[in-house]
């Protein structure tokens, strides 16, 4: 492991990185957040099914 290397490729993917405008970091925030739900909806209506199941939770 050539530490040297390393830090000098993490120190050039960083020069590159740059702080997302307001509209791109807005649309990147919604589209998680919509994942987010998504999936919260998926595992409720899961428990919900399972709930009416004979022997359920």
């Amino acid at each position: 492991m050539d530490v040297k290397y390393d830090l000098t490729s993490y120190v050039r993917v960083l020069k590159l990185a740059s702080t997302p405008a307001w509209g791109e970091f807005s649309q990147v925030a919604k589209i998680a957040g919509a994942g987010i739900f998504l999936v919260g909806f998926l595992g409720f209506v899961i428990f919900a099914v399972m709930s009416f199941l004979p022997g359920g939770v």
